[in-house]
């Protein structure tokens, strides 16, 4: 069945990481750093929110690591196939203005918000600083893409295969000691964004995070996105996904969105025993 958002061109970028530009007009002119987007891949389908990564013309960016049966089905589509719902922009855009020096900081797929946030605060007058991390060399993304548009860019690698031997939350440490930084932006783990803006704390720079906790409508409605920022319980979906990282309870983000584990697991066994049943491979990425 061909549905109206069509995949233009679908690519494996590092293992288990993909990208895919899709055909989404009304998503594509209005997207913002920092939003997302909610996809729904056919009648049977769960919803699951994406980080709009990019822009251009009448199609729409999306990078993501298969780590469920949605994610996993995703990446067995090729270009030309279709998905049933995109819905979106959604959320808050990211707070840009002319602050100075900022500094952009990616772990993992979480690299993948980085390019537009970084773009926008270029052409806003700021001088960009990046930094981008992955556990080794072979899982880094969109190198070559933000080093065109940041002033600075730093890679880090847990494992020193490339880069700085070390995480993003020491190359960001040193940058602080060394100069003045008016803003920053975290994107990644849960776990590195609470390590990485501790960083920033004590300089009181003001930090930004963008929150995935485990969301089902994208508008409010449901509360499953809810997080615990500043004392105040606040929903990701619409009051974020940005919030100031000084205030984000982070141990409970991490509590919730492990919530639904065993069930996840299932779905995915149910998946992949399907999939095996039906004769069909890893997808057209091999």
């Amino acid at each position: 069945m061909k549905w109206l958002y069509r995949i233009e061109s679908a690519a494996r970028l590092a293992d288990r990481v993909y990208e895919y530009w899709i055909h989404a007009p009304h998503v594509a002119r209005h997207a913002r750093a920092g939003q997302f987007l909610i996809v729904r891949l056919h009648e049977k389908g769960e919803r699951i929110p994406l980080t709009i990564s990019a822009a251009r013309g009448d199609a729409v960016r999306v990078i993501f690591m298969t780590v469920g049966k949605t994610t996993e089905e995703l990446a067995t589509l090729q270009a030309g196939e279709s998905i049933m719902d995109v819905a979106g922009p959604l959320g808050r855009p990211s707070e840009i203005d002319n602050y100075g020096t900022c500094c952009v900081v990616g772990g993992g797929v979480g690299i993948a918000s980085t390019p537009l946030i970084a773009a926008e605060l270029k052409r806003a007058g700021n001088h960009v600083i990046g930094i981008i991390g992955a556990r080794s060399a072979d899982l880094l993304i969109l190198e070559d893409e933000m080093r065109e548009i940041c002033d600075e860019l730093y890679i880090t690698t847990d494992d020193g295969s490339r880069g700085v031997h070390g995480f993003a939350s020491d190359v960001l440490k040193r940058l602080l000691e060394e100069r003045t930084i008016d803003r920053v932006w975290i994107i990644g783990p849960a776990i590195m964004m609470k390590v990485t803006s501790a960083v920033t704390a004590p300089a009181g720079v003001k930090t930004y995070v963008s929150l995935n906790p485990i969301m089902v409508d994208g508008t409010g409605m449901c509360g499953s996105c809810r997080v615990s920022v500043g004392g105040e319980t606040k929903f990701a979906c619409v009051d974020g996904p940005e919030f100031d990282a000084h205030q984000v309870d982070f141990d409970n983000l991490m509590q919730r969105q492990r919530i639904y584990t065993s069930q996840e697991k299932t779905a995915f066994e149910r998946f992949a025993e399907h999939r095996c049943r039906c004769g069909e491979g890893g997808g057209h990425h091999g």
